[in-house]
């Protein structure tokens, strides 16, 4: 903290995707088709729960030995190369358990740190805008102090299991596991939630290798779009070709990436495969995936040399500005609105809608990047600090962040715009302060959204936030001059609100203690004689 503003972190551009996927559906599969996928899928995902019990069983004690022969059971069981896909898909899942548990035990952490100090301070004290204050009743700070308990021993049990290595996954996922016992508010019947059971536990899909034929053994997919798999030992029976592999009637055409895609594989390049089934519509799909070289970001000096966006995010909407390189706004400010209520599906589209809609916005101007900010509202949405303030903690809880941020990069990239990320800290009360009034017009509504799109936008090109008032005239040899609400660069307060230009604060008395002027007469009392007299300070006086 310095002088009552939190240091700001540094904008930077924010790395590329590493990794491509692409979809298609299969369609027409005969019978026979959907038999030998279900069989697949049933047999290799009862080898992925017992690999991954085994593997939580371990805990700390997993090695490179214990892996190997976990490995070599699997091997008997299907193949080296289905084997390996298993063991690597529970690795990946044991250590995404373990980053959650660490998360949630942080989580726990803040909520006691604070009730403790809400609990410390007097019943009815109020609270600032850094910390809350204590609780308004007996009764509420009695709820609290049973809440404090119950997080204690939550978080002594969480801490207990890091320690042991002990991790809790649901293969399936616990939500859908936890449908089972109300299927009537979930609008399923029995039957309906066993498949979708199932088919949640499936496993049907392989890595890529490079330097094998188009990419992938376990499942090939030529340039011409024949897909065949290579069965697991036990089900080779069912195979209609060559070497225990069977060859599906349907046949892929990659609409997007289908070039890329068609140049890896006839290069012989890894792509990974993955086939599921989705039980809403009954349709099975193939999903491809490969990671792209990692290449090194822009300067950001390059990034800004043709102006920002700056892109204030929101529960309903981004809101938008233009500024050129020198943090200047240009035009009005633009808002694209989504809405993140109803299914899964549909928060996915009105968001790749929304970044769709933006990211064609920023290729019309002719900018080279957006600048957004570095949303992490995993800290701010927590019971403990909002208190009754439950709509408010839906409001941060809806602004999709993780999503948003691999979207956009993933979509910018498509088209050569950079993104560049920056210090949240005081975006919208500085943009309000400083932008708001003086760019409304009767024509131009700004609200608070689209000032703070030109804060991030000026911060991400490393201009302060502060609006630049035009210099004095030079009417007046001793008002010309530099402009004094402009901070240098490197100064730290630059930030901050703008002291007074006067000798002294408005309302404040004078450096001399005297006043200019005695009280004029009464309005009413006009033609009485004015009683004001002045008072000349001496030009000798240095108090």
């Amino acid at each position: 903290m310095v002088g009552g503003v939190r240091k700001l972190a540094v904008p930077f551009v924010v790395p590329g995707p590493c990794g491509v996927a692409i979809r298609d559906r299969l369609k027409h599969l005969t019978p026979q088709d959907e038999k030998v996928l279900r069989a697949v899928g049933e047999h290799q995902g009862a080898l992925a729960s017992g690999d991954l019990k085994a593997r939580c069983a371990d805990g700390l004690e997993h090695s490179a030995d214990t892996w190997a022969a976990r490995k070599r059971e699997l091997t008997a069981l299907s193949s080296s190369r289905i084997a390996g896909a298993i063991t690597k898909a529970t690795h990946d899942q044991w250590a995404l358990a373990r980053r959650c548990q660490a998360a949630h035990i942080q989580n726990l952490a803040a909520g006691i740190k604070t009730l403790r100090h809400r609990l410390s301070l007097p019943i009815g004290t109020p609270g600032t805008k850094r910390a809350a204050g204590g609780y308004q009743s007996k009764g509420e700070w009695f709820r609290k102090s049973r809440r404090l308990a119950a997080l204690k021993a939550r978080h002594a049990a969480a801490v207990a299991d890091w320690q042991a290595g002990r991790v809790r996954v649901v293969r399936g996922g616990k939500r859908l596991l936890n449908t089972r016992h109300h299927l009537t508010q979930a609008q399923l019947t029995e039957d309906k939630w066993r498949q979708l059971w199932e088919a949640e536990r499936w496993f049907i899909a392989a890595d890529g290798e490079s330097g094998k034929r188009f990419g992938n053994e376990t499942i090939r997919v030529t340039p011409d779009g024949e897909v065949s798999i290579k069965l697991p030992f036990p089900l080779a029976h069912l195979a209609n070709a060559g070497h225990g592999r069977y060859v599906l009637t349907s046949t892929v055409a990659f609409a997007h990436r289908g070039a890329e895609w068609a140049d890896r594989i006839e290069a012989h390049r890894a792509v990974a495969y993955r086939i599921h089934l989705d039980t809403e519509r009954g349709r099975w799909y193939l999903t491809a995936s490969w990671q792209r070289p990692a290449v090194k970001t822009i300067p950001l000096a390059a990034a800004c040399a043709r102006g920002m966006i700056g892109v204030d995010t929101n529960a309903d909407h981004f809101a938008a500005y233009h500024l050129d390189v020198h943090g200047n706004p240009i035009g009005d400010p633009r808002r694209f609105p989504y809405d993140l209520s109803g299914t899964t599906a549909h928060r996915d589209a009105q968001i790749r809608h929304a970044l769709t809609r933006l990211i064609n916005w920023a290729m019309r101007v002719g900018v080279a990047a957006i600048g957004i900010e570095d949303l992490d509202f995993t800290t701010e949405k927590t019971r403990e600090k909002h208190g009754r303030r439950k709509r408010f903690r839906q409001l941060i809880s809806g602004i999709p962040t993780g999503k948003l941020k691999a979207r956009l990069v993933s979509m910018a990239a498509e088209h050569g715009l950079s993104m560049v990320a920056v210090d949240p800290a005081y975006t919208s009360m500085w943009g309000a302060q400083h932008w708001q009034k003086p760019l409304a017009t009767p024509r131009r509504k700004m609200s608070r959204h689209d000032a703070a799109g030109i804060a991030i936008g000026r911060r991400a090109l490393g201009h302060p936030v502060r609006r630049r008032t035009a210099p004095p005239p030079h009417d007046r040899s001793d008002r010309a001059g530099h402009r004094t609400v402009q901070a240098g660069p490197g100064h730290r307060g630059r930030e901050g609100t703008r002291p007074p230009t006067t000798d002294r604060p408005p309302g404040g008395p004078s450096p001399s203690g005297k006043r200019k002027r005695e009280p004029s007469a009464s309005k009413t009392a006009r033609d009485a004689p004015s009683t004001q007299q002045w008072v000349q300070d001496s030009l000798t006086h240095t108090g």
